[in-house]
């Protein structure tokens, strides 16, 4: 004879079976800061407990930063023939062109980088490159899509809302998931690269726009306001929470009312937490160099990345940090077409010295032990030359990489072809680098899913595999 349900079902296994719901979110918060949702999952035991995601939007070139072929080199102005039709997206193939940057050996283990990238470079040791990515889509938009939340089509949530929604908070006063674009713009899809999709709408990313002389939209009463109290914004509060409950009782469930009421809660506490936590005036004058947040050509992405280290040890579970915004021409991103010595030359010296800063400050404080950096892009570019100076789109490979909260640092998994072409051994998609994160992070990737339109979904979509050669 079957069990009633309130017999054969725990409490945690009856809120978890009502996952699209509310128990189902509550239940995500309250395992995640216990530590409990691997064990309640039988997924594996977590290495990392949180995630910063550097993403170079444009496509940052592999052939100029860590995919070393001295064929291209010695093959410099002559045609490119890998055999077969070679695709581009908006150019023909023009002959091979040498990186304009030397290279050498970095580290113990000898990885040979572009002097293009000195200071990750110092990193090699800890770092482990893919080298084999590949992308489903040569366009910026869906790639970007890809690689933010596994599909190409927008609608989907952001990696950094999956783990809200599957790990919770580590902390009361900050987000759990937040977003810091570059300065001067959004990436292509703006804000809809930290969405909460089709997950409860708490789950989304909480954009900050540090720099500006209000990082936080409307967190704070303009100055004109004086009749704004601490005490009549309390009481405001408590009224909008009061009409909103009722109204979410008299309606059913409803997720954006729901993280509307939440956002009411959040932007209180922040009013305490936020301006502590992106405040680096307290920061030493060592940490402030190492980052370069006192020099023009580093400030922004450096003191984004500092910011993004104070969140991270305030128990903030993701936060991405974008370089390069698709605002039209000049570019000021890594889409370099027209001149790929100029225009990298610029992305790169704003991003090396801080991304590496990054590493080695969550080194010292004994954070990186368990957070994951993870430094990624849509695709990569082409060894043939665009015109006479740039370089097209490659998704056939390209690479990204992984560091920290249990990854094993010093190593290369994965290959191109001689010329950085086409992928040689050992494919990897963006599915494989997300279920190798969860993985790290405790969680099986094929059983972290949400119902939505009858299809149990999830970040992998139905692909992925854990990378295990290069996990420590």
């Amino acid at each position: 004879m079957r069990k009633p349900i309130h017999q054969s079902l725990s409490r945690r296994e009856l809120l978890w079976s009502w996952g699209g719901g509310l128990g189902g979110v509550a239940l995500a918060q309250m395992l995640g800061r216990e530590g409990l949702y691997a064990a309640s999952t039988n997924g594996p035991a977590p290495k990392a407990k949180r995630v910063v995601q550097l993403f170079m939007s444009g496509a940052a070139s592999q052939v100029d930063t860590f995919d070393y072929k001295p064929e291209v080199a010695r093959r410099n102005g002559q045609k490119f023939d890998p055999g077969g039709k070679v695709e581009l997206f908006q150019s023909d193939p023009g002959p091979i062109m040498a990186s304009p940057w030397d290279w050498k050996p970095y580290g113990q283990c000898g990885k040979m980088i572009s002097d293009l990238v000195p200071h990750i470079g110092s990193q090699a040791d800890r770092i482990a490159f893919l080298h084999a990515m590949v992308s489903k889509s040569n366009v910026h938009g869906p790639a970007t899509f890809l690689q933010s939340t596994g599909f190409v089509l927008p609608g989907y949530p952001s990696m950094g809302a999956w783990l809200s929604y599957g790990l919770g908070s580590m902390n009361d006063n900050l987000p759990t998931f937040v977003a810091l674009p570059d300065l001067r713009g959004f990436p292509p899809n703006g804000p809809g690269n930290w969405s909460a999709g089709f997950l409860p709408a708490q789950h989304q990313g909480t954009m900050i726009r540090v720099g500006r002389p209000q990082p936080i939209h409307d967190l704070f009463p303009p100055q004109g306001a004086g009749f704004v109290t601490p005490s009549s914004e309390k009481a405001t509060l408590a009224a909008l929470e009061e009409m909103n409950r009722a109204h979410l009782e008299a309606r059913g469930e409803d997720s954006q009312l729901e993280a509307r009421i939440q956002s009411y809660e959040m932007a209180a506490k922040l009013q305490l937490s936020a301006p502590e936590a992106l405040d680096i005036a307290s920061e030493s004058p060592a940490v402030r160099k190492l980052y370069g947040v006192d020099e023009p050509l580093t400030q922004d992405f450096g003191t984004r990345c500092l910011v993004a280290r104070r969140l991270l040890e305030r128990g903030v579970r993701f936060v991405q940090v974008w370089s390069g915004a698709d605002n039209g021409f000049p570019r000021r991103n890594w889409d370099s077409h027209e001149n790929i010595a100029k225009d990298h030359a610029q992305m790169a010296g704003e991003m090396d010295r801080p991304a590496a800063a990054l590493i080695q400050d969550l080194a010292a404080t004994g954070l990186l032990d368990d957070t994951i950096v993870y430094w990624t892009t849509e695709f990569g570019r082409m060894p043939c030359s665009q015109g006479s100076l740039g370089r097209d789109h490659n998704p056939f490979a390209f690479t990204s990489w992984l560091a920290g909260g249990g990854v094993r640092g010093g190593v290369s998994y994965g290959s191109s072809d001689e010329w950085s072409y086409k992928v040689a051994e050992n494919e990897t998609f963006g599915y494989d680098v997300h279920a190798t994160v969860l993985h790290l992070l405790g969680i099986d990737h094929q059983r972290l899913t949400y119902r939505h339109n009858g299809i149990d979904r999830r970040l992998t979509d139905v692909h992925g595999r854990v990378i295990d050669d290069i996990l420590a």
